[in-house]
């Protein structure tokens, strides 16, 4: 498999490197010592340091103010965005842009692309549903709505949106929140749902890393046809993107994680030894690299299939799945050893070891956990019987 990257995917990184080192992972409050929210809002100096370095365009059309590049970009910057622990959307605001750009109808691109390329505007998108567990498309019902305005004596189209949506990364502060709807005849929609907006509700969640959710109430929530992406595989794509990025973030924290580790038992020393040449540690060190290079592989594959669409012998969701269930059992893994051989260090609020393991498990449970995806593995090794 080659893992060269091209000079634009490279450039991409030295740019989120520059942008991203000085990031200090534990600028804000620590969870661990904070009853509520560590922060009101996302990091905006650090926002805007990105759009202008160009980083919240990279997938968008040139016609749009972005680099035309691909999901393989993408993760190479999320990888360097979870080594500083960046409390930036970038993830969902670009996943969200790429499905406006695909699927949105005219007049919903001019509105929001050019201004979501600039970080002027900022998108999320809404992916646990109801309870966290169940599709995220069944958890708004959206119907459309023909009516005749009076006034005019015209047809108006609109959708109508009643649900409820939970954990929603960033809603408190995005200007448009992506939210899967189902519809009577069983086709999900996808509604770019401006916030504030009249029939919307928010009510504050907080996430294992101290950073706050929404949970969206929808209560009769009107748009008008250009605000809803009808495609049948938008939010399949949407979802997708939005996994596999999740699986870059995992790799970048794990792979700073484990430097940590190195460091510190390289000068943590036992009976006049650093316990890095203990064998035991050396082992479990070994152990946890090898987890590491297993999620790489698997996630550049899940990129590269969503990248290129090539074909295979499953879907490119069979990849996505691997690759999730790497990134969330291989994260867990490198944190636990990371705590274990910091000792009592680890766990210090005064070093950021603790900050890493907290977001660690919020990547793990994010778009499903590994269970959920070995199960969708298996419907598809069912549905498409391999040899």
């Amino acid at each position: 498999m080659d893992f060269t990257f091209t000079e634009e995917q490279q450039a991409a990184v030295e740019a989120a490197k520059a942008v991203l080192g000085p990031v200090a992972p534990d600028s804000v409050p620590s969870p661990a010592l904070t009853s509520g929210a560590i922060a009101d809002d996302f990091d905006r100096t650090l926002w805007s340091k990105l759009a202008d370095a160009d980083l919240l365009s990279l997938l968008l059309a040139p016609e749009h103010g972005g680099a035309g590049l691909d999901a393989i970009a993408l993760c190479l910057v999320l990888r360097e965005s979870a080594k500083a622990l960046a409390r930036i959307p970038i993830l969902e605001h670009t996943a969200t842009a790429v499905a406006v750009q695909s699927y949105g109808s005219d007049e919903l691109k001019e509105k929001i692309l050019p201004r979501a390329a600039r970080g002027e505007l900022v998108l999320t998108a809404a992916s646990a549903g109801r309870t966290g567990h169940d599709p995220a498309q069944l958890a708004v019902s959206a119907r459309r709505d023909t009516d005749t305005d009076t006034d005019t004596d015209t047809d108006t189209d609109t959708w109508i949106l009643d649900g409820t949506q939970t954990g929603v990364p960033w809603a408190h502060n995005a200007d448009h929140v992506a939210v899967p709807a189902h519809t009577p005849q069983g086709r999900t929609v996808i509604a770019v749902l401006p916030h504030p907006h009249e029939g919307l509700t928010l009510a504050e969640q907080i996430s294992t890393t101290g950073e706050r959710l929404g949970e969206l109430h929808l209560d009769s929530v009107r748009l008008d046809a250009h605000q809803i992406i009808e495609t049948d595989e938008a939010w399949d794509r949407l979802h997708q993107l939005l996994t596999t990025g999740t699986c870059a973030l995992a790799l970048g924290l794990g792979e700073r994680v484990l430097q940590m580790t190195g460091d510190y038992t390289s000068k943590r020393e036992q009976f006049g030894y650093p316990v890095a040449t203990f064998q035991a540690v050396a082992v479990q060190a070994a152990d946890r690299y090898i987890d590491l290079r297993a999620m790489e592989a698997t996630l550049w594959q899940a990129a590269w299939r969503i990248s290129t669409q090539a074909g295979g012998a499953l879907p490119a969701a069979g990849d996505i799945a691997v690759a999730k269930i790497w990134a969330s059992e291989g994260v867990r893994r490198v944190v636990q050893t990371a705590q274990h051989l910091h000792g009592g260090f680890g766990a210090d609020t005064d070093y950021p070891l603790h900050r890493y393991h907290a977001w660690a498990k919020q990547l793990e449970l994010s778009l499903g956990p590994a269970a959920a995806h070995e199960e969708t593995l298996g419907d598809l090794l069912a549905a498409h019987p391999l040899g």
